[in-house]
């Protein structure tokens, strides 16, 4: 998952606890009733699974996808769940790997710059050779072209030939207490895929985002590890392809600090600038990239698993989680694999139990009235794709997909006195959450850091942009207990820095019980829709809104 909280605030799934089942079926104690089910000991085994060394760390296209694209079929299989595609549980996602080459030639401003220690740069074009020599570098502050909030970072330039050096987030983040974009909530625009994009709407040759650590929401490591070896992309025709910047990558502060000093600025005093209104400056500096890139074509698989509904079975409700994490990496000494156990191995084992409730209850002849379809997807690690490959080519009709309830990366740290929604003040499906979540005695709250827009970098994101009411939640910040605080205090320590990095491992002294805690939130989610006739809807203030408004 592309992050914009660190692991320690990370949290998803269910509660199993000790219940009378003699005492009469409220439908609290109904749920509380059903959280007994669940299996911790399959939901750690489906984790140790997948975050095996064996399955090197689930890069799509590879030997791992093969282990797990098995293991998801033949689990979900075993369940008694429906191949959704025609009787297949494989989606086929057309994709492109591109690799860039780990020798880089890179000069900015003439100063040599180091790749992985200082800037790391990659192509998603098909040329084998990228050179661009003395490509004039400009500033555009936040790289943003936004008519609604009357800002426009590219204003009187013409990009071609030119090389963009754009801010981390958006303007909000610098004026928390101002009315500039959505404050300390990210928009869209302070997304990485989203400065991409425009910059190569203005037809930039290249784009180079400034990391900064505070506003990123994760350090230089992270960038280090996910943007270098081979990234993945879907498959787009050669309009699109061609019309994409030429280079893309990160700049370390320190570096950018140091090509700015060259051309004779002041990083942050521009910065400022760029933070209180949209500006450009043209640092009458070039830019000379030299690298090979190399190009292959291959299918990548979601993994798409349906229990039919009875009466109103042409209705979904679709659970996700992505399958994928970001392989290894024989370049480095030691661990080469980036096993990927929080993200987001528990996640796809989360959805597996919540599957294995469902099929329990239709076989006790409690079936549901609506279908309920669990989709693994892929390539989320590299922008999304599987979800995005899905949500422009559904299986099942978007307009019959009633909502998504989004897993990525579940709670290890104890069971929580509250119950974190990422992006709070969305949707409708709050609702159902805060009944499900008040049901376990806690209180929903928003997540403490939206500035880093989780909302937008993660699955369910890709059906929003479709007007599917989706959803990322779980966890929370308050320990239930004093030995619960304790142990995550330990914990956290113990997880550290393993966010994209080869320490992601499987522990068998994880608590998981507040990860089972919240799946049981959103079992009672599906439940309660799986058996009415709501659609719910965004609210109003919502930038999803117009696509399907809340009654």
């Amino acid at each position: 998952m592309k992050h914009l909280f660190p692991l320690c605030a990370m949290a998803l799934l269910i509660s199993a606890c000790n219940n009378d089942t003699s005492k009469p079926n409220t439908s609290e104690e109904k749920i509380v009733a059903t959280a007994i089910q669940f299996d911790e000991q399959l939901f750690r085994r489906d984790i140790q699974v997948l975050a095996s060394d064996e399955f090197e760390g689930r890069a799509p296209t590879t030997k791992g996808e093969k282990l797990t694209l098995n293991y998801l079929s033949e689990q979900f299989s075993k369940m008694g769940l429906v191949g959704a595609n025609n009787g297949s549980f494989l989606q086929a996602v057309p994709m492109v790997t591109y690799t860039a080459s780990e020798q880089q030639t890179i000069t900015l401003a003439d100063l040599p710059l180091q790749y992985r220690k200082d800037i790391v740069l990659s192509s998603r074009h098909p040329n084998q050779q990228i050179n661009i020599e003395n490509a004039p570098l400009v500033f555009v502050g936040y790289g943003i072209n936004a008519p609604e909030y009357q800002w426009n970072d590219y204003k009187q330039l013409d990009m071609k030939g030119k090389i963009a050096l754009i801010m981390v987030n958006d303007p909000g983040f610098a004026n928390p207490d101002g009315d500039l974009f959505n404050g300390l909530a990210m928009t869209y625009y302070g997304r990485w895929t989203y400065k991409f994009e425009e910059a190569s709407r203005q037809g930039a040759l290249g784009a180079i985002i400034i990391h900064d650590t505070k506003p990123a929401a994760y350090p230089w490591s992270v960038v280090e590890n996910s943007w270098t070896g081979p990234q993945q992309d879907l498959a787009l025709n050669t309009d699109e392809v061609l019309n994409r910047v030429q280079v893309e990558g990160w700049i370390s502060l320190d570096s950018a600090s140091n090509v700015f000093a060259k051309a004779g600025f002041s990083l942050e005093t521009l910065m400022a600038r760029a933070a209180s209104s949209s500006m450009n400056v043209d640092l009458q500096q070039t830019a000379s990239i030299s690298f090979t890139n190399s190009t292959q074509y291959s299918d990548s698989y979601n993994v798409v698993a349906t229990l039919p509904g009875t009466s109103q079975a042409d209705e979904h409700i679709l659970f996700t989680a992505h399958w994928d994490h970001i392989g290894k990496d024989e370049t480095k000494d030691g661990d080469q694999i980036y096993n990927g156990a929080l993200d987001n191995a528990s996640g796809t084992a989360g959805i597996m139990e919540i599957a294995r409730q469902f099929v329990k209850q239709a076989k006790q002849d409690k079936p549901l009235q609506r279908s309920v379809t669990f989709l693994a997807t892929t390539g989320e690690e590299q922008g999304l794709l599987g979800s995005r490959f899905y949500a422009a080519n559904p299986i099942f009709p978007l307009n019959k997909t009633v909502a998504v309830l989004n897993l990525d990366s579940t709670n290890i740290y104890g069971k929580t006195k509250d119950y974190t929604i990422v992006g709070k003040g969305q949707s409708e499906l709050e609702n159902y959450l805060a009944e499900a979540a008040a049901k376990q005695n806690r209180q929903v709250t928003a997540e403490r850091n939206p500035a880093s827009g989780g909302f937008f970098r993660s699955d369910h994101f890709s059906f929003a942009k479709y007007g599917v009411p989706a959803v990322f939640a779980g966890g929370g910040n308050e320990p239930l207990d004093e030995a619960t605080a304790a142990y995550k205090i330990q914990m956290q320590q113990t997880m550290k820095g393993c966010y994209h990095n080869v320490c992601d491992h499987y522990h068998e002294n994880w608590d998981l019980s507040g990860a089972l805690q919240d799946l049981q939130v959103y079992f009672d989610v599906a439940h309660t829709l799986g058996n009415n006739q709501d659609w719910p809807g965004y609210f109003k203030g919502s930038e999803f809104n117009h696509l399907r408004p809340a009654k």
